[in-house]
């Protein structure tokens, strides 16, 4: 990736932070923040094929849970949308559309291994949001917040359109993985901890509580569960 295509995306990204993020975070961010939107255009991408969809309503649905949530946060925090600034997130999108249009069974073979890259993209997600948006307004809180946001809110939009019963709606633990991994970048990078250690600790905690929603069935309790 050319640096100036980089620097274009992430200047204004790193231009009220206090800890100055080096070249290879900045460049590490950019491709994580990639392959999540690979990963979430890809569970898009399959639920339009579970509809029946024609090919544009597998491009269109793919995009809602790949861009959705970080276009949100973008617009609250008053940031240029991510994808306006950068158009190569847009063309993962279409590449993850076709080949999910052209080998969807293929890929549904795998979407146990989906599950778990949907793991790693909501970790990412999470981390990257919580960071840009601590790094442009310096509020935890709202960080926390657009943290999840940029995790869960595009797979709601998915599943709105779809008309499936949102995923976070749902007894599954997911939102509160990206909660959890938000509120660890947000305590870390308070307590001017190195970047890229605090970037991997949000990543780390959200996946490892998302893996343990997967492995032992764990779920937040229902009113009369107790």
């Amino acid at each position: 990736m050319p640096g100036r295509e980089v620097g274009c995306r992430f200047r204004w990204f790193f231009c009220s932070q206090i800890t100055i993020f080096t070249a290879y975070t900045v460049k590490m961010i950019y491709w994580l923040d990639l392959a999540g939107v690979f990963v979430f255009a890809l569970s898009g991408a399959l639920a339009a094929d579970r509809r029946g969809m024609d090919l544009f309503g597998f491009l269109f649905i793919a995009l809602l849970p790949a861009v959705g949530g970080g276009t949100m946060r973008d617009i609250i925090i008053g940031a240029p949308v991510f994808w306006v600034a950068d158009s190569i997130p847009l063309w993962i999108v279409v590449i993850a559309a076709g080949l999910t249009f052209l080998a969807a069974p293929l890929i549904q073979r795998a979407e146990r291994l989906l599950i778990w890259a949907d793991a790693v993209g909501l970790s990412v997600f999470c981390a990257v949001g919580a960071a840009k948006t601590f790094a442009i307004t310096g509020n935890p809180v709202v960080a926390v917040a657009m943290g999840v946001v940029t995790a869960v809110l595009g797979g709601i939009i998915r599943d709105v359109v779809c008309n499936e019963i949102p995923l976070v709606l749902r007894k599954d633990i997911y939102a509160t993985a990206a909660f959890a991994g938000s509120l660890v970048y947000v305590l870390l990078a308070s307590l001017a901890l190195d970047q890229i250690a605090c970037l991997a600790a949000s990543m780390l905690v959200c996946f490892i509580v998302r893996a343990s929603a997967l492995i032992w069935g764990w779920s937040l309790p229902r009113r009369g569960e107790f």
